[in-house]
């Protein structure tokens, strides 16, 4: 006897707002019905000792220490802009 009804399926469809025709519902009750197989093949595997991860790969960044360094072309920097005021950029006011 199958685990996944036709009903089932509707619902799953409805859920995910798609708009399922009648000749498709048995195609995807085998079709969840084999996942739902297979999930529980996954279930019978022992990982007792295993940690759990997020990712199968882990991934670290590379990072350096942030430090505050002097530069020599601040002023020319800033003396680019349209309007300087002070050691800032004078920009248009946007909000009103």
């Amino acid at each position: 006897m199958s685990r996944i009804s036709a009903d089932d399926v509707r619902k799953v469809a409805s859920l995910a707002r798609l708009d399922l025709p009648d000749d498709a519902i048995s195609t995807y009750t085998g079709q969840l019905e084999s996942i739902i197989e297979y999930v529980g093949q996954l279930e019978d595997i022992d990982t007792d000792g295993v940690p759990e991860t997020t990712r199968a790969v882990e991934v670290t960044n590379v990072t350096r220490e942030d430090g505050v360094k002097q530069t020599e072309v601040r002023e020319q920097i800033l003396n680019q802009a349209p309007q300087r005021e002070g050691d800032f950029y004078r920009v248009p006011k946007i909000l009103s």
